[in-house]
């Protein structure tokens, strides 16, 4: 895709001698200089209403102020930068919060390891750890997911816009398709699928989007995933839920896979884990698959004593009691209400909403279109992003604390967006 598809024919803001691999600052031609909670603001002080959130990485709004004034006061103390994987208060402090408040009401008996700062490195070893329990080199992954640029996780991607840059072959998975909602039987269908790996050559693990945000907001059904936990179990295959977009509340739940009942073996989690927008990536594993030898897989900034901080008071804002899932849950409600109405009102341009919690698309039926509206909401004052593999669904993540009157503005935004559109201008 190239980026004037991307940008909807927009001319690009880049700064001068950035490469042109940039793609976003095309999608929102402005130059961005301050976040308050649900707002973006340029350097001439306009507004926008942020339904992006830096692509999931900022579940709790810009500059959330608890979350801030947690990491003004550790960096006024001196508190370490980056430790790599020395012990330090701070990753001390978020271990214990996460284990206490994520993992044990859950009954997970995961570990945490640190990864690379990024959502791809904790694909990366995460693919890395399930070749290494099974002694298998082949993956097994599903139609339309992302899991990342890196040369691992980019073969577990199905993509071929992104796959098409690799320069070398892209190999060891094996591709199923993914959940369709109007297949009536979804376990029957999977169960065929697994019927067709080579036996003799089984994958060692599947790795897969509970919800697929790049490749359409397509969610996984609770009984696909649940025929998906029981084929892996049965053929001694790990699962690796891939929860780095979907993960960290924005479903509903703090994990997106919870309503399914399903134990992945491995969880990726990353973007929104630090609460702020600071790289953080962990690997949850299973206390009998973690079988690494020290350093097997490591990174330098695998210490981000920054990132640790805000977690930890993210853990202690938000995720402490249920008030901010029951806003979610309220507030996700009122928009798949408002998207399902759009798709009524329009069915001849939009084909349906999908995916639940703030992680919701509107499929439109021409990828030109949606390009339109996309740009008509920017110019209007909301940033939006689309995805699918035309570019065709309008993607609504608006960060998890917004507010009924800011999330009311941002839709009244992309109404009038689309009615410009629609009616010719």
């Amino acid at each position: 895709m190239t980026e004037q598809q991307i940008a909807g024919g927009r001319p690009s803001v880049r700064i001068e001698r950035e490469s042109v691999v940039a793609s976003y600052n095309a999608a929102f031609p402005a130059v961005f200089h301050k976040a308050v909670g649900s707002r973006l603001y340029d350097a001439d002080g306009r507004a926008y209403v942020d339904f992006f959130s830096g692509a999931g990485a900022n579940n709790s709004g810009h500059n959330a102020p608890a979350l801030k004034q947690a990491l003004i006061d550790y960096i006024s103390d001196d508190g370490i930068c980056n430790s790599l994987d020395l012990t330090t208060v701070t990753k001390q402090r978020f271990v214990q919060a996460f284990t206490e408040v994520v993992l044990n009401p859950r009954g997970f008996d995961h570990r945490l390891m640190f990864t690379g700062p990024t959502g791809t490195n904790a694909v990366e070893a995460a693919l890395k750890l399930v070749r290494k329990v099974s002694g298998r080199p082949t993956m097994l992954a599903f139609t339309r997911g992302f899991h990342g640029v890196s040369l691992g996780a980019l073969a577990a991607t199905s993509n071929e816009h992104f796959r098409n840059v690799a320069g070398v072959p892209l190999e060891h998975v094996v591709f199923l398709p993914y959940d369709d909602p109007t297949d009536p039987d979804p376990r029957t269908t999977l169960e065929q699928g697994f019927a067709s790996l080579d036996p003799d050559n089984l994958p060692g693990g599947a790795i897969v989007e509970i919800i697929q945000g790049e490749g359409g907001i397509n969610a996984a059904r609770p009984e696909w995933l649940q025929a998906l936990r029981d084929l892996t179990s049965e053929r001694g295959m790990m699962l690796v839920a891939d929860d780095i977009q979907a993960g960290c509340g924005r479903s509903g739940t703090f994990f997106s896979f919870e309503p399914s009942g399903i134990v992945p073996d491995a969880v990726t989690l990353s973007k929104s884990l630090s609460g702020y927008g600071l790289p953080l990536s962990v690997v949850l594993i299973r206390p009998e698959f973690d079988i690494w030898r020290p350093a097997e897989h490591n990174g330098t900034f695998r210490g981000n004593n920054h990132a640790f901080v805000t977690a930890t008071a993210a853990i202690d804002t938000y995720w402490r009691d249920s008030t901010l899932m029951d806003d979610v849950k309220r507030r996700a409600a009122r928009l798949t209400e408002h998207l399902e109405a759009l798709v009524d009102q329009h069915p001849e341009h939009l084909v349906e909403a999908r995916g639940r919690g703030y992680l919701q698309g509107l499929v439109f039926a021409d990828h030109v279109v949606a390009a339109e509206v996309g740009r008509a909401a920017f110019d209007k004052g909301l940033v939006i992003e689309r995805s699918g593999p035309l570019d065709e669904v309008a993607k609504f993540m608006p960060a998890l604390t917004i507010d009924d009157e800011t999330l009311d503005e941002g839709l009244a935004l992309f109404d009038e967006a689309l009615e410009f559109v629609l009616s010719g201008h």
